[in-house]
């Protein structure tokens, strides 16, 4: 075959291998990247569900013409009622041309004009407004304009209520501290979410709780599953149920297994509290689950028993691939048993501890439930993980732009600590390869 020919084959086989390859990676980019890119749009701007005028994405200025209507009219006529009884009309009459003009030139766009109408007949009716057709995009010129004008009469109506006697008083000051709340600024802050959180004393307790219970329970369970799997690897009378066993607790919900380990712990009546106590591990049962130590002792217990079957069941998989005939050749050798462990099996174990240890400490470093329901983050934010920090900060504060960007910052440190284990571990392996 010339030479020609071999690159055109090479290029034909190399083109098919890039077509048989992109259907998993556009899945790959739909089911992972693109729900983080979604995230760190989000954080991009001040998201917060429980603010009517930043529960959504807003680039530009806008108005709510639904909220609009129902202060205008009202504070037009709360003003009329007031100058009609001769309370402060020379100061309360410049007040109202000041909002009928600002709201002719609202209406002069015949976009917000239409829109407005459609609006104004809705509320009249008692229908529901949509959210497409009250809110009415505005120039930043009219935008400043709204603002300044509310600003200046809400205060001028509050020196009036000072100096005068307003028969409606109460009425007319909360129409006009709510006549501003229909301007919907841009919400768009760029970074400064990243920012605040990077400078917040509590994200950083928060990725050390969860290092910490990273590495000690990764640490523990890879000790403790290596042991178990070398056993069960032996051929034993009743080896088979002795396997299915040791997977019961990793079988259990993470959620059902949590709350189970909350009554063993529990200070009066807990099983494994009272134990602990006798054993004088701590000095009181109720200090268990109360103190920031014994806290964070009992999550990584917890995550320990349930989690080492798990990690047992990944090396027990790469022990079978291992020949017999290399241990009795060792033996014929004269090699002991700790040396057939450190010069066989561990060598040839590499690529499973590469992959179980991958596999738990990601999923180590993203703990949520358990420690959510054994301890909700406490005592004093001690157990609190920066999942958990997340979920509260997106969900129980609403503030669902903060939330995307510590969701982001979690997706960057499982990315770091994903390319560490490839580079320092598995580097051997895949040049082998």
């Amino acid at each position: 075959m010339t030479p020609k020919k071999k690159r055109k084959k090479l290029f034909t086989e190399k083109t098919a291998g890039y077509y048989l390859v992109a259907p998993a990676m556009i899945l790959i980019f739909l089911i992972a990247i693109w729900p983080v890119l979604q995230s760190f749009y989000f954080s991009l701007f001040d998201l917060k569900l429980n603010n009517p005028t930043k529960s959504e994405v807003h680039l530009s200025y806008n108005i709510d013409l639904e909220r609009y209507l129902n202060n205008y009219p009202f504070l037009i006529g709360a003003i009329d009622n007031e100058i009609k009884s001769g309370n402060g009309a020379e100061e309360l009459q410049p007040i109202k041309d000041q909002l009928q003009s600002l709201d002719k030139k609202i209406r002069s766009n015949s976009e917000i004009s239409s829109k407005y109408d459609s609006v104004n007949d809705k509320l009249m009716n008692f229908e529901q407004v949509t959210s497409d057709l009250s809110i009415a995009k505005i120039n930043r010129t009219m935008a400043k304009e709204y603002e300044n004008t509310s600003e200046i009469i809400n205060n001028k109506i509050k020196k009036l209520s000072v100096k005068v006697k307003l028969s409606q008083e109460k009425k007319l000051l909360g129409l006009a501290s709510g006549y501003g709340d229909a301007l919907i600024q841009p919400n768009f802050i760029g970074l400064q979410h990243y920012k605040d959180n990077l400078t917040s004393s509590r994200m950083w307790k928060a990725i050390g709780n969860t290092t910490t219970f990273t590495i000690i329970s990764v640490f523990v369970e890879l000790v403790l599953g290596l042991a178990i799997a070398l056993l069960i690897n032996k051929a034993f009378i009743g080896r088979g149920l002795i396997r299915a066993s040791i997977l019961i607790p990793w079988a259990i919900p993470t959620a059902v297994s949590a709350l189970m380990w909350k009554f063993l712990y529990d200070g009066q009546n807990g099983i494994i509290a009272k134990i602990f106590a006798d054993l004088g591990l701590v000095d009181q049962m109720e200090k268990l689950l109360v103190t920031d130590t014994g806290a964070m002792f009992s999550v990584i217990f917890s995550d320990v028993w349930k989690t080492t079957p798990y990690m047992s069941l990944l090396l027990l998989a790469g022990l079978q691939t291992i020949s017999d005939s290399l241990y009795e050749a060792a033996s014929i050798d004269g090699a002991g048993k700790w040396k057939q462990f450190m010069k066989i099996t561990l060598p040839l174990l590499k690529s499973s501890i590469l992959v179980a240890l991958l596999f738990r400490t990601l999923d180590a470093f993203r703990v949520f439930d358990l420690i959510y329901v054994l301890t909700g983050g406490g005592p004093a934010n001690s157990t609190e993980t920066i999942s958990i920090l997340a979920y509260k900060v997106m969900f129980s504060q609403t503030n669902f732009g903060d939330g995307s960007a510590l969701s982001v910052i979690v997706f960057i440190c499982v990315a770091i600590i994903s390319m560490i284990y490839i580079k320092f571990l598995g580097r051997d392996l895949l040049n082998d390869r």
